[in-house]
């Protein structure tokens, strides 16, 4: 059995897997990231967490190659994250295949990699046009067209997040951009947003199940700049499908019920549609499962031939 290792390294936590060519995973692990303020300064353990996790892994088969999926933007040769400003420092130009000793390593964006996993072997198999949101520390995306994964110029499209929802905002995010998308929604600015009442968007979600009004006002709100920036981008792109993933996704009908509300306040409404909008088959593993589907193409080990619904690499 022919198998490969996905990596994806979060703000929040690593992710990793084990899974064959049809995208079954056959073993997974999670490990929390290790943040600055809790590690001493050029210790960065998150990359010795991933040295073990491949270890770890490679111990349950023989493993043919090996992807690694984290924000920001890759080199050309998908050896590296080229770009990634504010976060995770040392990740910039750092090569995985000559940390972990490997001929085989490929790196991408882990939005992208999140939407390859779920166009590939998730709810958007067999569909051309599919754009997919990441909900978790910060907020990322994925744009297929006519079966293909759009990257753009420098692998810059998809980084959805960062579209602006608020002009009036002074702050910006690591792209300069004020108001975002990712600021709206991002666990990493839960505790900005609520005043420093939450630190986390389940203690938030958590007290707004339990009608607390504030928490309420905060969460409602962000949900409501989710479904304007679902349906800016329907009026922009319209898909066949929006699917949703990360973390903050595992909130389930307190995410869901207000946003499918909120949704057809602003959905185009004579446009004679709706776009249909999913969860991620994979959960919060789409990321690592897609950097494995990924690895696996790249190493010529996967073939997908022209014209197929699926996605293409």
């Amino acid at each position: 059995m022919t198998t490969a290792i996905g990596i994806d390294l979060g703000g929040t936590n690593i992710k990793g897997v084990l899974v064959d060519t049809s995208g079954k995973i056959i073993h997974q692990v999670t490990q929390t990231t290790e943040h600055p303020g809790k590690e001493k300064p050029g210790d960065q353990r998150w990359k010795k967490t991933i040295h073990q996790m491949v270890a770890e892994l490679k111990k349950r088969n023989k493993v043919a190659t090996i992807g690694i999926a984290a924000p920001g933007l890759p080199n050309s040769a998908n050896s590296a994250i080229r770009l990634m400003p504010e976060r995770l420092d040392g990740l910039e130009h750092f090569i995985w295949a000559d940390y972990l000793k490997e001929q085989s390593v490929w790196v991408l964006n882990d939005a992208h990699a999140a939407l390859i996993a779920e166009t590939r072997f998730g709810v958007g198999k067999g569909l051309k046009n599919v754009v997919m949101l990441t909900l978790g520390t910060g907020v990322g995306g994925g744009i297929l067209i006519e079966g293909k994964l759009y990257q753009g110029n420098g692998q810059m499209a998809g980084h959805l997040g960062h579209m602006t929802l608020d002009v009036d905002r002074e702050d910006a995010g690591i792209t300069g951009m004020p108001g975002t998308l990712e600021d709206a929604i991002g666990n990493a600015t839960v505790l900005k947003r609520s005043f420093g009442r939450f630190a986390s968007t389940n203690e938030l979600v958590d007290a707004y199940r339990k009608g607390d009004h504030f928490a309420a006002y905060v969460w409602l709100n962000a949900v409501r700049k989710l479904a304007l920036g679902l349906c800016s981008l329907n009026n922009l792109l319209s898909p066949d499908l929006f699917i949703l993933g990360g973390g903050i996704t595992h909130t389930g009908d307190a995410l869901y019920k207000p946003l499918a509300d909120f949704i057809d306040v602003y959905e185009w409404k004579n446009s004679g549609r709706k776009t249909p909008i999913l969860q991620a088959f994979y959960s919060d593993m789409a990321g690592a499962v897609g950097a494995a589907g990924f690895a696996l193409s790249k190493a010529g080990i996967c073939e997908y031939k022209e014209g197929d619904s699926t996605l293409q690499f």
